[in-house]
C-alpha cells in the first residue's frame, strides 16, 4: 500500500479514536494531512524587545524568569499565576489563568519564548495566557490547523511532522513537469509541503504558497477545459433545421436584441459538429425562459426531446404552465416531472417520455432518478444554475448521448469570473431588459422608520396588493440581535399586522408546505409573506409589489439584487426597502450601490471591488471541487495564470498521456472523481 493512501489510524501516535476525530476535519489518510493545510501561522521567528512589543498584536519577546510563578486562588474553580520575565532590558509580567500545567514548566532563571499580546500601560508590560516554549527549542513560524473537540493544533502539527518523515521519498514525486514549474517560477513540491507546513522563514512560506495555489488552480482549470472538450466530442443531435422564426410567431411579444442574440448562438452550437455546452447569463427579468423555450423549439422540432430542470417544484410547476400554454398549440408535447406527484400520475409521465410522447419534461432532482429514461434526448436545460452541481448536470446529461447542455443563471457575475471558473461553457449574456419592465425603486432606512414602512404596506395591501418581508435567519441562534422569521411573523401578526393575512415561509419547511404557502400566495390569499432567502429563486407573483429586508447588510449586493427582483415583475410600480442600523463603511456603501441601479451586471462589478470574488463562488453552491489552499479573494492573478498553463497542457498533450503529465492528469481525476458517471476520461 502506498504510504499516500495509508489509514490514519496507523500513523504514528494517531490510533483508533483519534483518527475518527480527525476524520470530522475530513482528514482520513496519510495524504489527506500533507493537504490539510495551516489556516494561519504564529511567527516565533521574530524577537521583539519587550519594550518596542505592539500593545494589541501578537508577537514573541524573549525573556528569562525572574522567579517561579505564583498562585493566587480569586474564587473556586478560578487560579492566577503570575511571574515576572525580563530580557536583561525591560520586564514583564505573564499571567496564566487556571493553567498549572503551563505554569509548573516555568523554572527560575530558565529563557523563555513567549507568544500573545501584550498589553498593560508605559509604566509596565503584561502577557496574559501567552504560549510558553523554553528558547532553546529555537525560532520558528508555527503553523495554525483547523480544530475540532478533542483535536488541537499542536497534535495535528506533530502528526504533520510524522507523516512527513514517513513520506520523504514520495515528496520527491512532482506532479508538475519540471518545464511549468521552470516557466511560472515553481519550486519543487518537496520545498512547497515541507515549508507550507514549517516554513523555514517567511519567505520560503510564500514561495511554498505560490506554488500550492497554482498547482490547486492548474488542476481545477484542466478539469473544467477537459469537461468542455469531453462534452464536444461529437455532435449526435444535430440541428438541421433552424425553428426559430416559427416560434417567434407563437410569442405574444418580440424578443429584445440579446435574446434573440443568445438563441441565434445557440442554434448555431446545435448546427456544430459538437454539442452546445453554454451558460446564458440574465439579469432578474431579463427573458432566459424564452431563450430556453425557444432553443427546445427547434430541437424538438427536429426531432429530438428536450429537458428542463427547475431548482423547485413551484419553478417547475410555473415554467410547465406556461411552456404549455405556449408550445402545445404547435404540437409540442410538454410534460412535467417532480418528486411529491401520485405513483400512478409519475408512471405515466415515465413510460410517454420513454416511448417518446413527451417531447419536453420539465422537472426538478426528480429528472436525474433512475428510472427516468428518454427515447431521443438531445437538449438539457438547468435553470438557476448555481443550484445545480458538475455532477448533476453530467448525471443528467448522461441520459442521452452527449446532449446540447443550455445553463441559465439569474445570478450575474462579472464577465471576467465567469469565463475563468466556468471554464468547462461558452458564455452568452442578456444585457437588457424586455420592454415594460419598470425599475424597482430602492431605500435604504433605519429601524427608526420601520412602522412608516409597514404603513406603507398597508397602503398597497389596502389596494389589493401584496408585500414579501424578508429576515435573514430562521430562529434565534447565538446571534441574538437578528430578527428570526419565525418569532418576527409571530410579533407582527400580534402587532404591526394583526388582523391582515400573514404567512411564513422558511428553508426548514418541507417541500410540500412551502409550494402550499407559495401557492396561496400566488392565489393572493396570503398578503404579506414573511420569508428567508428562499424566496431567492421564486416564482412570478406580478401583485407583489413590496419588498422589506430586515437587517440588510447581513447579505451581499448579489444577493440583495435577487431578492429584490421578486417584485417589479408585474404593471404596478414596486419598491424595495432595505432596514439596517449598521454604521460599518462598507455595509453603507454596499446599501448605496442597490439603492442607485438595477443593473445586476454593475452591481456585480461593484460586489467584486467591495468583497473580493470569494463571495461569487464557494464549491457547494456552485458545484465546483473544494478549494484547499487557493483564496480567490487574493489569487487572481495566479488563477489567470493557471489557466493560461491548463491551455498550453491540453493544447500540447489532449489526453496528457506523455510521461510529463501523467501525474498530473492523476491529480486532475482525483479531483473530478465525482463529476458524473463519466469522470474526464
Amino acid at each position: 500500500m502506498c504510504a499516500f493512501d495509508m489509514p490514519l489510524r496507523f500513523l504514528k501516535g494517531v490510533g483508533e479514536r483519534r483518527a475518527e476525530q480527525l476524520s470530522r476535519l475530513g482528514v482520513f489518510y496519510v495524504g489527506d494531512l500533507l493537504h490539510f493545510f495551516p489556516r494561519s501561522y504564529e511567527d516565533w521567528s521574530v524577537i521583539v524587545p519587550i519594550q518596542d512589543a505592539p500593545y494589541g498584536q501578537p508577537c514573541c519577546v524573549k525573556g528569562t524568569a525572574l522567579a517561579a510563578p505564583t498562585e493566587n486562588r480569586i474564587r473556586k474553580g478560578l487560579s492566577l499565576y503570575k511571574f515576572t520575565v525580563s530580557d536583561g532590558i525591560s520586564t514583564m509580567k505573564v499571567i496564566l489563568f487556571n493553567n498549572k500545567y503551563a505554569a509548573a514548566k516555568v523554572k527560575t532563571g530558565q529563557e523563555y519564548l513567549f507568544f500573545g499580546q501584550v498589553g498593560g500601560d508605559f509604566t509596565h508590560r503584561e502577557m496574559s495566557s501567552p504560549l510558553i516554549e523554553p528558547a532553546s527549542d529555537g525560532q520558528c513560524i508555527r503553523p495554525i490547523y483547523r480544530q475540532t473537540e478533542g483535536i488541537n493544533t499542536r497534535f495535528i502539527e506533530n502528526c504533520m511532522a510524522k507523516a512527513l518523515e514517513l513520506l520523504d521519498k514520495e515528496l520527491d514525486d512532482d506532479p508538475l513537469p519540471a518545464k511549468i514549474r521552470q516557466q511560472y517560477e515553481l519550486c519543487t513540491r518537496r520545498f512547497a509541503i515541507e515549508n507550507i507546513h514549517f516554513p523555514t522563514d517567511s519567505g520560503a512560506l510564500a514561495i511554498s504558497r505560490k506554488r500550492l495555489v497554482f498547482e490547486e488552480l492548474l488542476i481545477l482549470q484542466i478539469g473544467l477545459l477537459k469537461l468542455k472538450s469531453r462534452s464536444r466530442s461529437s455532435n449526435s443531435a444535430v440541428i438541421e433545421d433552424d425553428f426559430t422564426s416559427d416560434f417567434l410567431n407563437l410569442l405574444p411579444f418580440k424578443l429584445t436584441a440579446a435574446q434573440s442574440r443568445t438563441m441565434a448562438e445557440c442554434i448555431r452550437d446545435m448546427q456544430g459538429e459538437r454539442p452546445m455546452n453554454r451558460l446564458v447569463q440574465g439579469d432578474v427579468g431579463s427573458g432566459k425562459t424564452a431563450v430556453a423555450a425557444g432553443v427546445a423549439f427547434s430541437a424538438v422540432k427536429n426531432g429530438f426531446q428536450a429537458a428542463l430542470m427547475a431548482p423547485t417544484e413551484i419553478l417547475a410547476e410555473q415554467h410547465a404552465r406556461s411552456l404549455t400554454a405556449l408550445l402545445e398549440p404547435s404540437g409540442v408535447k410538454v410534460g412535467l416531472l417532480t418528486g411529491s406527484m401520485m405513483v400512478a400520475e409519475k408512471r405515466r409521465i415515465l413510460e410517454a417520455l420513454s416511448a417518446g410522447e413527451i417531447n419536453l419534461i420539465i422537472g426538478t432532482h426528480a429528472l436525474l432518478s433512475e428510472g427516468v429514461t428518454f427515447n431521443r434526448l438531445g437538449l438539457v436545460i438547468t435553470d438557476e444554475q448555481h443550484r445545480f452541481g458538475v455532477s448533476q448536470r453530467a448525471t443528467l446529461a448522461a441520459k442521452g448521448l452527449n446532449p446540447h447542455l443550455l445553463v441559465m443563471s439569474a445570478t450575474p457575475i462579472p464577465r471576467t469570473l465567469a469565463l475563468i471558473f466556468y471554464g468547462d461553457l461558452d458564455i452568452s449574456i442578456l444585457d437588457e431588459l424586455p420592454p415594460g419592465r419598470t425599475p424597482v425603486e430602492t431605500y435604504a432606512i433605519g429601524s427608526d422608520k420601520r412602522e412608516r414602512a409597514f404603513n406603507y404596506i398597508k397602503k398597497h395591501i389596502a389596494e389589493g396588493r401584496q408585500a414579501y418581508i424578508v429576515c435573514p435567519l430562521v430562529e434565534n441562534g447565538e446571534e441574538t440581535d437578528l430578527a428570526s422569521a419565525t418569532e418576527y411573523f409571530d410579533k407582527l401578526a400580534e402587532g404591526s399586522f394583526k388582523g391582515y393575512k400573514l404567512g411564513l415561509l422558511h428553508g426548514r419547511m418541507k417541500p410540500s408546505e412551502k409550494d402550499q404557502i407559495m401557492k396561496a400566495f400566488i392565489h393572493n390569499e396570503i398578503s404579506i409573506l414573511i420569508s428567508t432567502t428562499v424566496i431567492e429563486v421564486g416564482v412570478d407573483v406580478p401583485n407583489a409589489v413590496l419588498m422589506v429586508i430586515e437587517n440588510a447588510e447581513r447579505f451581499g449586493l448579489a444577493q440583495l439584487h435577487q431578492l429584490r427582483g421578486r417584485v417589479g415583475r408585474g404593471k404596478h410600480r414596486s419598491t424595495c426597502i432595505l432596514i439596517s442600523d449598521a454604521q460599518n463603511q462598507e455595509a453603507k456603501r454596499r446599501l448605496k450601490v442597490l439603492c442607485s441601479t438595477n443593473d445586476g451586471f454593475r452591481i456585480a462589478d461593484e460586489d467584486l471591488k467591495l468583497r473580493g470574488p470569494g463571495d461569487f463562488f464557494g464549491s457547494r453552491q456552485h458545484g465546483l471541487p473544494a478549494l484547499k489552499i487557493a483564496d480567490l479573494n487574493e489569487d487572481m492573478q495566479l488563477l489567470r495564470l493557471a489557466q493560461d498553463a491548463a491551455r498550453q497542457v491540453l493544447q500540447e498533450d489532449p489526453d496528457m498521456k506523455h510521461p510529463d503529465y501523467i501525474a498530473l492528469s492523476g491529480e486532475v481525476q482525483k479531483l473530478f472523481e465525482n463529476v458524473g458517471e463519466q469522470g474526464l476520461n
